[in-house]
């Protein structure tokens, strides 16, 4: 299996290569030559495995023989053999019409954990063949912070900077990340939001001279290692699916759309998924471009559901190949003009192939708020406020068979649940103790100089 960029078709890369180059030198994301895709046959087979199993089938098509057979067995089962769940991911039936994928029994109760766990060995693994280093920059916009923190704390040759914005992330999501105690872990906050700190990575890889003195990779999605992992619950969650009806929809909380287009992949690998349903807060840059092909960035607002306070979705730039027939010319003149002129616009072929595969919708705070209440009154489930957005999605449209990729923990959002029933939900025994630990924080400018001096800095340390 070889890679080439978005932005450029002609130059190929080895899996080895773009794990640990993270974005492509030329701004693009790195995609592959090939989707493999399954026989009806093969993919029931898969349906009657276990996770481990199905993780190792689908993650081999894409790294080729970087990792043995025996190597890449035991990575898989030692990334879920802590989760609190035998199915690592469960599913979980609300009603006839509703199921929903639990992806929060990793150790800081989010679905990053899924991806994070295996791309942390990985990663080791790939550096210690040639005793390299790596320095690992991550924005986030609440959960990949922590996941990242938890998965690669203590690992050799590697020093993780994390950035967030301050004051725009759960207490919870702050404390995963800031109460580890690690020498190879920076936490960074600064004043802005998501976006601020995305273009602050995005820049610093950009400067090749400076990414090369720090042998600089990403953990977020933009790696293409964290979508080829993620695909994986996609069928994990259908391998659970007891009912007789096809044609089943998987409602996706999203922001940077790294989660839904694993989904779509999964269906490009021959998974039976109808509808990829795209669901968002206000900031609902992607419901906007479904429904009417023009790409366009707003301000961020910040509300209840923190992860999804995105407007430049990365992973978009992935799909937009696709519905480009892999034109790299077209996606890097449409990149161009997002960066110059803050939109772009899809034509009518490729907004119709945008139609054909998503679905999408958005639901205000308030909303989010009475969606968590009623759905304890119906279920006593408690739900995190992305889930509820999902949930609601799925009820205001009427939608006949859902899966909801439920993607955090509610006791990650302490705040807004208490608001919607009165209930402060417990953490997890295994994290309940955050609280009284200290945090390590460390304060920086919003500005990619200065961030790029503090790595430089700590790198050579």
């Amino acid at each position: 299996m070889l890679y080439f960029s978005t932005r450029d078709t002609d130059k190929k890369f080895t899996f080895e290569e773009i794990i640990l180059n993270g974005l492509a030198a030329d701004g693009g994301l790195y995609i592959p030559e090939k989707i493999p895709t399954f026989t009806e046959s093969a993919i029931n087979r898969l349906l009657s495995s276990d996770y481990q199993t199905i993780a190792y089938e689908i993650i081999k098509q894409f790294t080729g023989e970087t990792f043995t057979t025996e190597l890449l067995k035991r990575m898989i089962h030692d990334s879920y053999k802590s989760f609190r769940s035998d199915f690592v991911t469960p599913l979980r039936e609300v009603d006839d019409s509703l199921s929903i994928l639990e992806l929060f029994h990793g150790p800081t109760l989010a679905f990053k954990d899924l991806a994070m766990q295996l791309l942390s060995r990985m990663i080791e693994e790939v550096l210690s063949r040639t005793n390299s280093k790596a320095s690992i920059i991550c924005a986030t916009s609440g959960d990949t912070g922590g996941a990242a923190v938890t998965s690669f704390a203590n690992k050799k040759n590697i020093k993780l900077f994390v950035l967030y914005p301050k004051g725009r992330i759960s207490e919870v999501q702050r404390r995963f990340m800031s109460t580890v105690e690690a020498e190879n872990i920076k936490v960074i906050s600064i004043n802005g939001n998501f976006d601020d700190c995305q273009n602050i990575v995005k820049n610093l890889f950009n400067n090749r001279h400076f990414a090369k003195d720090v042998s600089l990779t990403a953990v977020n999605s933009i790696n293409w290692a964290r979508i080829m992992i993620q695909i994986v619950y996609y069928f994990s969650a259908l391998s659970q699916y007891k009912r007789i009806e096809k044609n089943i929809n998987f409602i996706v909380p999203t922001g940077n759309f790294g989660d839904i287009f694993a989904g779509y992949i999964a269906k490009r690998m021959g998974l039976p998924i109808h509808k990829l349903v795209i669901a968002t807060n206000v900031n609902n840059i992607l419901e906007r471009c479904l429904k009417t092909g023009v790409y366009e960035v707003f301000d961020s607002i910040q509300t209840n559901s923190p992860s999804m306070d995105i407007q430049i979705s990365s992973n978009f730039e992935r799909l937009l190949f696709d519905l480009l027939d892999m034109s790299s010319g077209v996606v890097g003149k449409k990149m161009t003009q997002l960066r110059e002129n803050g939109k772009f616009e899809l034509s009518k072929s490729e907004l119709k192939s945008f139609k054909d595969n998503f679905d999408a919708g958005s639901i205000n705070q308030d909303e989010t708020v009475k969606i968590i209440k009623d759905m304890y009154n119906k279920s006593h489930q408690i739900i995190d406020p992305h889930t509820a957005i999902a949930v609601g999605i799925h009820y205001k449209n009427s939608y006949k068979n859902s899966i909801v990729l439920s993607t955090a923990h509610a006791a990650k959002f302490p705040d807004t649940v208490e608001k919607a029933i009165g209930i402060n939900p417990d953490l997890p025994n295994i994290s309940d103790d955050i609280y009284k630990m200290h945090e390590n924080i460390i304060e920086l400018p919003n500005d990619v100089a200065d961030i790029g001096s503090f790595i430089t800095k700590n790198f050579s340390e």
